[in-house]
């Protein structure tokens, strides 16, 4: 039942379980608020073929590595869900589900979290919801007049359902490319980014971006991930390149009803575009805590808000802690979140 707590967690994914865990062990009363209905975070979502980017002994949460999959060195996203499920139940964290946070607003000292299921009172918030609910689409020309299929990334599931078809890729990420990898197998792909693609070398995969990240937030000198490039070398783009289609062209100009028009007036027909353009910070809820907050980051410092400092967001990308939105890196920013909300309780 709603009642009043230390810190309401709104989001039980990755980031609210790494959450959870510090909160738990600093004893300060809490509860994560998450609005699906099993445990697994965005993962539960993931499509067929999609793998962690590190082995599973590089990928943990706080307290507890993450078991290997047998015969997997790149755990699935089914596997990363049996994880979060057990982590959560290992360390019986209160997480209650489904509960759907509607508003954050201020209440006096203290922050009300109006849910479906009633009002929670908190002395701080923590906002984990990630960005799986805010696919992002460029509003590029014609995109309404096209007659094909439109789908996202979160909406994609297996390339099966693009079997024989002309299709168009874009986005020159990671997504983009585990995508590509998979359709190019059963269909005639055009793969489109707007700046060429920045591929990592073959021998750099989760391991060293997380040392690379570490490195960097611990103040040390020399470059970021970024540096490094924007892809990740795993087996499936490995497999791609080898196969000769991992190969990209500039964004096209405009849809048309059935296909895309290129800078110099062709059009090439198609019969779907796969949007893998990315996402936004799912933060509706916080509106009354963030007047200026229009569909992109919030002003923070740390992880705590620049705006409301009973406020953090936890895990939605790199301007909340460096690789915060990966497993290992939700649960380094989730230490610091927590040791901070525990400093200004003591105080």
């Amino acid at each position: 039942m709603p009642g009043s707590c230390d810190v309401v967690v709104v989001g039980g994914g990755q980031a609210g379980l790494a959450a959870g865990y510090y909160l738990r062990r600093a004893g300060l009363e809490y509860v994560i608020l998450d609005a699906q209905s099993q445990p697994g975070g965005a993962w539960r979502h993931g499509w067929d073929s999609l793998r962690l980017f590190s082995p599973a002994p590089y990928s943990p949460l706080p307290g507890w590595g993450m078991p290997g999959q047998d015969g997997e060195e790149f755990p699935s996203a089914g596997h990363v869900v049996d994880y979060l499920r057990a982590y959560e139940q290992r360390y019986d964290l209160a997480v209650r589900r489904p509960v759907r946070v509607q508003e954050v607003r201020p209440a006096g000292e203290r922050l009300a979290v109006q849910t479906d299921a009633g009002t929670w009172s908190a002395r701080y918030v923590i906002s984990a919801t990630g960005t799986w609910q805010c696919p992002y689409v460029p509003d590029v020309p014609g995109r309404e007049e096209f007659l094909g299929r439109q789908v996202h990334t979160v909406q994609y599931a297996s390339p099966q359902e693009f079997r024989g078809q002309r299709v168009v890729i874009v986005g020159g990420g990671n997504s983009g490319a585990q995508i590509l990898a998979d359709v190019s197998r059963v269909a005639e792909v055009t793969w489109v980014t707007r700046r060429r693609p920045r591929f990592m070398p073959d021998d750099v995969d989760g391991r060293v971006l997380f040392d690379v990240a570490a490195r960097k937030a611990s103040g040390a000198a020399g470059g970021g991930v970024s540096d490094l490039g924007d892809i990740v070398m795993v087996p499936s783009v490995v497999d791609a390149r080898e196969r000769g289609v991992l190969h990209a062209r500039e964004m096209f100009t405009r849809l048309s009803a059935h296909g895309v028009c290129w800078a110099d007036g062709t059009e090439q027909p198609c019969d779907a575009v796969i949007w893998c353009t990315g996402f936004r910070p799912d933060l509706a809820h916080l509106a009354p805590l963030l007047p200026g907050w229009r569909q992109g980051t919030a002003p923070t410092d740390g992880t705590r808000s620049v705006d409301e400092p009973r406020l953090y967001l936890l895990g939605y990308g790199d301007w909340t802690g460096s690789a915060s939105a990966t497993l290992v890196g939700a649960g380094r920013t989730a230490k610091a979140t927590v040791a901070d909300i525990s400093a200004q309780l003591a105080g």
